[in-house]
């Protein structure tokens, strides 16, 4: 039997045994090259995942840089503009009045608003024939004196001119104030003084200029009391008649609700400017009237 075979048994056994565990390594060989290869790929992968998301990261700070920067700048820009400063409010007559008392008005009050009004409208040589004497003026109110009392010092021989007063179209006292309602309050305050002199209401609100004209045609008028504007038209239209006027009484301490005096309120300061300048300066310079302040 051994013969028949040729080649020795157990030299082939040990040929194939050989060989088959020469296979085994190699098999062993490409099992761990092949997981190696696996073990590879996956940090591979992993890398590349961490790559992209590193990118897009980037990106994203990137992009928030782009947006915040701009902000930056402009708050620079405003550090570095020069801020505005605020504008003060003007001081209205309001404001100063509420923490400052009332001083009663003078001579010099009136002669400076007079002087003010008409220093960029008349020339040097007009302004000083409209300044006004001391002699010119009645005494002031002192904030004591309800209107009565007051008329009752400066006017002491009023019943004595109120007689004597027979002409028509004439007053021998114009009281002069800013509105028809200040108006209505100083003539019933006149019943005090007044005793049978007969008053007019020379303001424009509910009355006519006709009404007033026939009025003062009619009889005697001893007291007129009325606003700047109505007192001027009666005497462009030379209804009223100033020969008689001893006395001119201007409200002038009284303030509205606004407190603005008589002369704050532009456009009745308007028409007291015209009423004194054309008419009562003169009056007054040839000293028939005397200007007091109440």
């Amino acid at each position: 039997m051994g013969d028949d075979l040729g080649d020795e048994w157990w030299k082939q056994e040990d040929k194939s045994g050989g060989s088959e565990a020469e296979e085994e390594p190699e098999q062993q060989e490409t099992g761990t090259t092949q997981e190696t290869d696996k073990t590879k790929t996956k940090p591979e992968k992993r890398k590349r995942t961490s790559e992209k998301t590193v990118k897009a990261k980037k990106k994203k700070s990137n992009e928030q840089n782009k947006s915040v920067a701009p902000k930056k700048q402009t708050e620079d820009e405003e550090s570095t503009k020069p801020k505005r400063k605020r504008k003060k409010k003007k001081k209205t007559i309001t404001d100063v009045l509420a923490v400052t008392e009332p001083k009663p008005g003078c001579p010099a009050d009136l002669q400076k608003v007079l002087t003010l009004y008409f220093s960029d409208k008349r020339s040097v040589i007009e302004q000083e024939a409209l300044h006004l004497e001391d002699s010119d003026f009645l005494s002031s109110n002192d904030l004591t004196h309800s209107l009565s009392s007051y008329l009752k010092q400066v006017c002491p021989k009023w019943a004595k001119i109120q007689k004597q007063h027979t002409e028509k179209g004439s007053a021998v006292l114009l009281i002069v104030c800013s509105s028809a309602l200040r108006c209505i309050e100083l003539i019933k305050n006149l019943s005090a003084f007044k005793g049978q002199a007969r008053v007019l209401k020379l303001f424009a609100k509910h009355i006519k200029v006709e009404e007033q004209v026939k009025l003062l045609q009619k009889g005697v008028v001893h007291i007129g009391v009325g606003t700047p504007g109505r007192i001027s038209a009666l005497i462009d239209k030379e209804a009223l008649s100033l020969t008689a006027l001893r006395y001119l009484v201007v409200d002038w301490n009284w303030r509205d609700q606004k407190l603005r005096r008589m002369v704050d309120i532009p456009e009745i300061k308007l028409d007291f400017m015209k009423l004194l300048e054309s008419v009562i300066l003169n009056n007054s310079k040839e000293g028939k009237a005397k200007i007091g302040l109440f």
